[in-house]
């Protein structure tokens, strides 16, 4: 029988601090979007996203860390 086969194993049921922790981080991912739709278009600025809030720099195929 090949793993396709199977049912998912049922999952356990999340604890109320895991679901506050959940419910926490969706909030959070929701506020930094806001305030990326609020900031004004950046002219003549790189495309993709922000490298500094990913922790590197990359041009022309070399990245650096900072």
């Amino acid at each position: 029988m090949m793993d396709e086969d199977r049912p998912a194993p049922p999952r356990k049921p999340l604890s109320e601090a895991a679901k506050r922790a959940l419910a926490e981080a969706e909030a959070r991912r929701a506020a930094m979007d806001a305030a990326v739709k609020d900031r004004p278009k950046e002219i003549n600025g790189r495309d993709g996203p922000e490298p500094v809030r990913y922790g590197d720099w990359e041009v022309g195929g070399i990245a650096s860390d900072f």
